[in-house]
């Protein structure tokens, strides 16, 4: 029998029509070129901002020097001063960053042990580092202080090896740290056998080597942390465990005071020093301009550079680049640091050689005597030369001729150097997850600027590598993805959309022989309305599924048999499906079918005489079952068999953790790695209830061309801001990927099957379900995310009627859902971490902008007819007003498709209106030669801002040629829609896809005769195509009895109540009309707007703000322009609001960039078949499941990790 289905069984019907199912989007050749540009650019920043930190550091170092001649003896505070702030620069950022978390996330108290112990530790590294830097660095050579700090490791390569002792196994890299121990020690033993017995009798010298070497000793604690976890996991102490716990718990208000008791005891060092040594603090305000110069920009450079060398050394881990953009790098800047100090010295002393031509000998000893300390103290001319002998003069203190003494000094700097190579070498094999979020790359946020490398080097999370690789990796989480989409009457090209994006994830996640054992899934889809009651002959009907559910399963079919033949050989075409199973259900039917990869995809047939439908209920239709009867009820019936409830309850808290649904509408198009993409959001962030892509509308015409560069500006700006600086409000439904314990929280789930019974219902409930979905998280203290780089498309309303009719009902549902967000602010921001009130005042203003759009048009184009008409601006506002009134009075009197068309024709009108504001903008500026009116500066503020933006998203800019569209589309846009969406709330119609409006409630339904049958759409289906056998089954009894139970829940059909819906149709309009009502607020708002700028322009010479007029070359051309205040505030508004936006999309971008190329390199791609047919592979990368992190402003704190262990990555093989 399979031999048979292997041959095709119509063997003259071989051809097919394939469709498009390679990624054809994404820019696969720029991304490489991209990626490989990124991973350079980041390791050269890493390289050259870790040399210019670590010489800038040093230079200060030496100029300290008692015998330094760029800054005077009696200025050497200076240069101690500045040392100073480098030390303390990292500690003052975290103190800030600290006590931000503490205030707007947590600030958990630790125990007073937990304190004291840490503070204790800290006060050991902080003193350390000041008695290292200050006071024992400037007495030593150039080359040991370049080396010593690599000697800062000991205690790591000690701890080290406790670790892997007291882990009892084998380790991969014990045998590396007890090497780097050794290596570590004799470098110092090097050290004090070339400085102390060299002179014995110089007590001094002997006192500055000890403190060095002490003080290198005391830094080394600064890592503890990093071991004593690991050796508290295999420890038997409780004590240990808690103490561990208890940092993690309380970081915040730890880091707070750390960081104050580094800066005090970096202060006491530092005046303690000065003091003892007899230098004077007054001298610091009578430096000479040069020499402050001088001082000012190495300082400068020192601290910026170690800043950004931090930034871009967790960029460079977050994108998968550990070997080649961050540990290589900063191996080779502790090497490029003796390089540009030393090959100076060398060049100058060779050319002192070369001048003597042989008249006498030369050795160092001479040059430093005759060169170095014979020199002028004056600093004329070019300062290199001067930094070049300073940094000689410290060699001089050691006699550079004797082999020994250079024998001696390079021994020890080799030994330091292995040893820090050899201490961190198992940083070469550690295994990062994609995007690793920041708390778990580095056991501290803190880094120290005066060794930049070691810090990051140590400061880099160490994990035990045993020997037997497959045991050193930890376990992880499987997650469990749902597909959720849901369908009504959706074409034969969109049905093909989503079936085929299906079942590309189904070839990139095969269930057989999983090579990524990462997450499974299962695609299901909701078909509203799938039957139609046929009259067979009087008295006797029954059910089939009408043409659009039909339509649906010759798609599967279709589709199957494409995907079975991707990868079979020429004469190997499989015409016959596999046979599979339709089973009839208490709410209609239900067709699984097994994918060529194993997985399934379960479509449910709707019969809306048996179940509520609409695309809301067919969420709930599908929360509960997937959530409520799948996840839930086994747990139950183990729990009533006696299993222990407390194992229970965390294996169903890890459950909804790691459960994800993707909600889809039926014509999403998507690629899998943009559902890994969202994935690796999820993963990473505990947090995290939602994560929504990147949505590109599809299709042709004017209507499409205006709502991509809508949809892009949405993306590029707003989304993204929202994002940074809070919550995303709204997670579309056509593709979000939804965390199940989220959904599952309190007043949530329960909340949203909630039946609308007020008219207010009806708009934020079900007009945007997917909005008031996201406000239910959000109250909850879920935070919802953006992913730029995950890419879906769908297609848009293609004519202005329905175009007209969605926004209708997108309008008042956002309106609603912000009001209702901005009223609970309090809550919220005390619930949600990430939406502080300085994020609730933002939305406030959006909301305030979106409300006033209308008037502003208004006053946009009155601006407009006074130019062109040469009349005052109060005559030329009333003839701007008049149209739209006239307008909305018409709304409230005629039908809406009557108003749909004169609000095209208006639309028409106003689209030739704003080419001539345009060009009389242009006009204007050229007239009054200037770029300072109002109108002016908004429209040239938005052209570079959205150039500048389309720039930052190449893969898109062609969507700024949409945007001449967009602006003549303004007016009906932001003006005749926004009145026709105000007017028509009372209309809760779907708008879209719809033969005819619905009422306000559910549609009347036509009684259902008692002989109506079901069986006859089964025997249809099943004659559909002798390509597929299906064959018939029947749900189990608890299953059945628990869609029965659900839809006398939820889900029963809404009688067909005429007086109800007539209730409810006036109260809709009531809601409308009555003066409470947001509609009154959203027009008396308006009106008040235009009324103040009219009385203002009227009394413009008393009230108005007096500008200065630049012209073009923006000189100032002595005559002023007069701007009304209210214009101005709300200019000056809108120009924060968007400088907000355009920000967070550089910040947002940048972690895009990050993230992608983090994907990129660790998703291997398919190998392309053998066959001819060069369709069948897409160009999409393979997904391996792995944590990712948002932004590296953490949004998550371990201690609000439920499962801080459970997000690991099971890619065994890649390192970077």
């Amino acid at each position: 029998m399979e031999e048979d289905r292997d041959m095709p069984k119509r063997t003259w019907d071989t051809c097919q029509e394939v469709p498009v199912i390679e990624d054809e989007q994404t820019p696969w050749k720029l991304i490489k070129l991209l990626k490989l540009i990124s991973l350079f650019v980041v390791a050269m920043l890493v390289f050259g901002l870790a040399l210019c930190s670590k010489t800038s550091f040093l230079l200060l170092i030496t100029l300290s020097n008692e015998g330094t001649k760029i800054l005077t003896a009696n200025q050497k505070p200076v240069a101690l001063l500045c040392i100073g702030c480098a030390l303390i620069t990292s500690s003052v950022l975290l103190l800030f960053k600290s006590f931000w978390k503490a205030c707007y996330k947590t600030s958990k108290l630790p125990r007073k042990a937990t304190v004291a112990l840490v503070l204790f530790f800290e006060f050991l590294v902080s003193l350390g580092i000041g008695v290292l830097t200050i006071v024992a660095m400037p007495h030593l050579d150039i080359v040991t202080n370049v080396t010593i700090l690599n000697g800062i490791g000991i205690l790591s390569a000690f701890l080290q090896v406790v670790a892997q002792c007291t882990a009892k196994k084998k380790n991969r890299f014990l045998l590396p740290s007890i090497i780097a121990f050794i290596l570590l020690l004799i470098g110092y033993a090097l050290f004090l056998v070339l400085y102390i017995m060299k002179n014995p009798n110089d007590t001094k010298m002997a006192i500055w080597v000890g403190l060095a070497v002490g003080g290198s000793f005391l830094v080394s604690f600064n890592w503890w942390e990093n071991y004593i976890r690991l050796i508290s996991e295999n420890s038997s102490s409780i004590a240990l465990k808690n103490l561990c716990k208890d940092i993690t718990n309380g970081q915040n208000m730890l880091h707070i005071l750390s960081s104050l008791l580094r800066i005090a005891v970096t202060a006491c060092v530092l005046g303690a020093y000065v003091h003892l040594s007899n230098m004077d603090w007054n001298v610091v305000t009578r430096i000479p301009r040069r020499e402050t110069r001088i001082i000012g920009i190495i300082i400068g450079v020192q601290l910026i550079s170690s800043a950004l060398c931090h930034w871009f050394s967790v960029a460079a881990c977050k994108m998968h680049a550990l070997r080649r953009c961050f540990i290589l790098p900063l191996y080779l800047a502790s090497l490029a640091v003796m390089a540009l100090l030393i090959i100076p010295v060398i060049v100058y002393y060779q050319d002192y050689r070369i001048n003597l031509n042989g008249t006498e000998s030369a050795n160092f000893t001479g040059y430093c005597t005759e060169v170095v300390y014979a020199r002028n103290q004056s600093l004329d001319g070019s300062v290199f030369p001067h930094l070049v002998l300073d940094v000689t003069h410290t060699l001089c203190l050691l006699d550079m001729s004797k082999i020994s003494d250079i024998g001696l000094l390079s021994g020890s700097a080799v030994a330091w150097w292995l040893g820090l190579v050899l201490a961190t070498i198992h940083l070469w094999y550690l295994n990062v997850y994609r995007i690793e979020r920041t708390q778990d790359l580095f056991i501290r946020r803190l880094y120290e600027g005066a060794f930049i490398e070691q810090s990051l080097l140590f400061n880099t999370r160490f994990h035990i590598h045993t020997k037997d690789k497959e045991k050193s990796f930890r376990e992880f989480e499987k997650v469990m993805l749902y597909l959720c989409a849901t369908m009504w009457h959706e074409t034969y090209d969109e049905m093909l959309n989503i079936i085929i994006s299906i079942f590309r994830l189904d070839r990139y996640r095969p269930k057989k022989d999983p090579k990524v054992n990462d997450f499974t899934f299962e695609a299901h889809i909701y078909f509203d309305d799938a039957f139609n009651n046929v009259e067979v002959h009087p008295g006797y009907r029954k059910s089939e599924l009408n043409k659009y559910a039909t339509e649906l399963v010759k798609v599967l079919i279709e589709v199957y048999g494409i995907f079975t033949n991707l990868d079979q050989k020429f004469f190997r075409k499989e015409q016959q499906i596999p046979d599979q199973k339709i089973i009839k259900t208490p709410y209609g039917g239900r067709l699984v079918l097994t994918m060529p990869h194993g997985n399934d995809i379960v479509v449910h047939f709707k019969n809306k005489d048996l179940i509520r439908h609409k695309k809301r209920w067919s969420q709930i239709m599908y929360l509960y079952y997937l959530l409520g009867w799948k996840l839930m009820t086994k747990y139950y019936k183990r729990w009533q068999k006696g299993d222990d409830e407390k194992t229970l309850k965390a294996e169903v808290q890890k459950e909804k953790h790691n459960t994800y649904l993707l909600a889809l509408d039926g014509d999403t198009d998507f690629q899998p790695a943009a559902v890994m993409l969202l994935i690796d959001r999820l993963k990473m962030y505990p947090r995290v209830g939602a994560a929504c892509g990147r949505i590109h509308p599809t299709g042709s015409g004017p209507a499409v061309w205006f709502q991509k560069f809508e949809y892009a500006v949405s993306h590029w700006l707003q989304k993204t801001a929202e994002h940074v600086i809070g919550c995303v409000l709204c997670s579309p439904g056509c593709f979000s990927l939804f965390r199940a314990e989220a959904l599952m929280d309190n007043n949530v789930m329960k909340r949203y099957s909630t039946k609308s019974m007020e008219a207010s219902h009806y708009i934020q409930y079900d007009q945007g379900e997917d909005r008031w979905l996201c406000t239910l998280l959000l109250k909850q203290g879920w935070r919802v995310e953006y992913n730029a780089a995950s890419d879906a498309y769908t297609n848009a309303p293609e004519n202005f009627k329905e175009l007209y009719n969605q926004r209708r009902r997108w309008g008042p549902s956002t309106m609603a859902n912000v009001v209702d967000l901005l009223g609970a602010t309090s809550m919220i921001s005390k619930r949600n971490r990430s939406m502080s009130k300085l994020f609730m005042f933002y939305q406030l203003f959006n909301i305030t902008s979106a409300i006033l759009g209308p008037a502003t048009i208004c006053l946009l184009i009155a601006g407009s007819l006074a130019f062109i008409l040469n009349i005052s601006s109060s005559s030329a506002l009333v003839l701007a007003v008049i149209p739209p009134a006239i307008y909305l009075g018409l709304c409230f009197k005629l039908k809406a498709d009557t108003q749909i068309i004169i609000a095209g024709i208006m639309s028409v009108a106003y689209s030739f209106l704003m080419l001539v504001v345009s060009i009389t903008i242009i006009g204007s500026m050229v007239k009054d030669k200037t770029i300072l009116t109002p109108s002016s500066i908004f429209v040239i503020s938005m052209a570079i801002i959205y150039i500048i933006t389309a720039i930052m998203h190449p893969q898109e800019f062609s969507l700024v040629f949409h945007g001449f569209l967009y602006i003549l589309c303004i007016p009906s846009a932001y003006l005749l829609l926004i009145i026709y969406s105000m007017v028509n709330m009372n209309n809760v119609s779907w708008g879209t896809r719809e033969t005819k409006p619905a009422g306000g409630a559910v549609p009347p339904t036509t009684t259902k005769p008692r002989t109506t049958t079901q069986k006859g759409w089964v025997t249809d289906l099943q004659g559909l195509s002798d390509d597929m056998h299906l064959l018939e089954e029947t749900l189990s009894q608890e299953e059945d009895v628990f869609w029965k139970e659900l839809q006398e829940k939820y889900l029963k059909p809404l009688p067909d109540d005429k007086e109800r819906q007539k209730k409810i149709t006036g109260d809709l309009r009531e809601l409308r009309n009555k003066v409470q009502s947001i509609n009154f607020a959203f027009f008396t708002m308006n009106a008040l707007w235009l009324v103040a700028t009219f009385t203002l322009q009227t009394f413009n010479t008393s009230l108005s703000i007096q500008i200065p007029k630049v012209n073009l070359q923006l000189e100032y051309t002595g005559e002023n322009i007069e701007i009304d205040p209210i214009g101005f505030m709300f200019i000056l508004g809108f120009a924060v609001s968007v400088l907000i936006q355009f920000l967070a999309m550089l910040y947002h971008r940048i972690y895009t960039l990050i993230h992608y190329v983090a994907f990129t390199d660790t998703e291997p791609k398919e190998k392309r078949p053998e066959s001819q047919d060069s369709y069948l592979q897409s160009n999409e990368v393979r997904s391996v499941s792995k944590s990712s992190s948002q932004e590296d402003s953490e949004t998550e704190e371990s201690d609000d990790e439920f499962f801080p262990r459970l997000y690991v990555r099971n890619y065994r093989g890649t390192m970077v």
